[in-house]
């Protein structure tokens, strides 16, 4: 069953923040993830949102845990958690 990686995302060092996010899909295409949604426009319809929202589809869960706790995608991530405040859950698709 897929499953979903949503981040909620506050970018607070845009040019760092890049840096990170500018490496990561080729990446997750190594561990069968594909990016739904990567920023872009949005319109809030109910409640506070944060700048900037991302959801990658794995093909299973342990395929997006193997990507987000791998070696290559862990040099990465302090750009990111200097960069932003985030939120990032996984949830099963339907």
């Amino acid at each position: 069953m897929s499953v979903y990686i949503i981040g909620r995302i506050t970018i607070t060092d845009p040019q760092d923040y890049a840096a990170y996010a500018e490496q990561t899909e080729a990446l997750a295409r190594k561990f069968g993830g594909r990016f739904l949604a990567k920023g872009g426009a949005q319109t809030v319809i109910e409640g506070n949102c944060p700048d900037r929202h991302v959801i990658i589809e794995f093909p299973d869960r342990q395929s997006a845990l193997d990507w987000y706790n791998c070696a290559e995608y862990r040099r990465i991530l302090p750009l990111a958690l200097s960069a932003a405040n985030r939120d990032l859950v996984i949830v099963d698709g339907v």
